[in-house]
């Protein structure tokens, strides 16, 4: 017990002598945030025990020098005086707050019965301040993007506008214009199916295929219509040309099997070379399994049908019919069934085969079925090249 109680003793000691060494580490690296991070870890239990004085000595370390730091940071941002850093002291002065409020908890903190000062200032004046002089000033680079005519820069003014509201939540006309930028930025799409497959194209498959409710995509910037709607001027075309449909012909394959195997048929008394039974050490007549080898024919059939569409797909700027890139899609659909009888003791055979034989042949589907079957492969294709193609 005692030696259980000196190693865990001795492992709590490297265990702390290791994570100050880290904080040491992190403090002459100039990582003081990862310096304050390890230093509260180590002091949210037990932080008035003898053994956490060096972290709170080190964590007021590590807190001054950060602070100092930043504020240095700050202070050569003003001076600059340049709109554009008003974000950047915003975010500085939000960093300076959120870091003494994870020490607040900690507070108030005792070396050798002396209480350690900490710093803390009230920043609030300065985050509102130029939390509104950075709305103002990102509000301004966005409503002049706004005034654009190009994609690209919409999408730009959309993100400045949401910094904006994760900052000043409603700020000004922030979210109308947010819309109004994810319009003007968004590019639309109309989707056209054409079959050059000679071949006819169940209606429920074109109707899936074109249904991008159903697609799942994550394209923000991107929205496919199967159908042109009015008002909706169309900046690109996506063509999905079906050019093949290959259908296979039923087919029904065979095969035989012929299995042996020795099962136990009940049992025997073991019998010696004497022509005697066999007695154990109690007396008794020993029993022994009955072997008995059984033999079984397994004739096996496997229905087998496949169909193939390849085609590619075109996407084209709408204005000009300029092809802007190409996809090549192949999708395969395979009709499988197996079924089987046998001849003899079934018990011959490996349980792997004896689910078939309760299984009987069943029609072919037809080559509607096995074309709209083929197109649940080619709707995922489409909304992979949908989802990772950005336009």
């Amino acid at each position: 017990m005692k030696k259980i109680l000196l190693s865990t003793i001795i492992a709590i000691s490297l265990i702390a002598c290791s994570t100050s060494k880290q904080i040491e580490k992190s403090l002459s690296y100039g990582n003081y945030d990862q310096a304050i991070t390890d230093a509260i870890s180590k002091l949210r239990t037990n932080k008035n025990k003898k053994g956490k004085a060096d972290f709170i000595i080190m964590l007021q370390e590590a807190f001054n020098k950060a602070n100092e730091r930043d504020l240095n940071d700050v202070d050569f941002l003003k001076k600059d005086n340049n709109p554009e850093n008003y974000i950047r002291i915003y975010d500085m002065y939000v960093g300076l707050n959120n870091r003494q409020e994870r020490i607040k908890p900690l507070l108030p903190l005792y070396v050798n019965g002396k209480k350690v000062v900490f710093n803390l200032k009230n920043y609030d004046n300065q985050i509102i301040n130029y939390k509104n002089n950075a709305s103002e000033q990102i509000y301004i680079n966005a409503t002049t993007l706004l005034k654009s005519t190009n994609k690209l820069d919409y999408r730009v003014a959309y993100d400045e506008l949401k910094e904006i509201e994760n900052i000043n939540p409603n700020y000004k006309d922030v979210r109308q214009l947010m819309e109004s930028a994810h319009i003007k930025g968004t590019d639309f799409v109309l989707v056209d199916m054409i079959n050059d497959t000679q071949k006819v194209i169940p209606k429920r498959l074109e109707d899936d295929l074109l249904n991008f409710s159903s697609y799942g995509l994550n394209n923000f910037w991107s929205v496919y219509h199967g159908t042109p709607e009015d008002k909706i001027t169309y900046d690109y075309n996506m063509r999905v040309n079906l050019r093949d449909i290959n259908i296979s012909p039923e087919q029904i394959k065979e095969r035989e099997i012929i299995k042996e195997k020795q099962i136990v048929d009940g049992w025997q008394y073991l019998v010696g070379e004497d022509g005697h039974e066999v007695k154990d050490s109690l007396g008794n007549s020993i029993k022994v399994d009955k072997l008995k080898t059984v033999r079984c024919t397994y004739y096996e059939f496997k229905q087998f049908k496949a169909t193939q569409i390849t085609g590619n797909v075109e996407y084209l700027i709408t204005k000009t019919n300029q092809l802007v890139d190409a996809f090549p899609i192949t999708s395969e659909f395979v009709f499988e069934h197996i079924y089987a009888n046998s001849r003899g003791d079934r018990r011959a055979l490996d349980n792997s085969l004896l689910h078939f034989l309760e299984k009987r042949a069943v029609p072919f589907p037809s080559e509607e079925q096995m074309i709209y079957d083929t197109g649940e492969d080619l709707k995922l294709q489409l909304k992979n090249i949908i989802n990772s193609y950005a336009l």
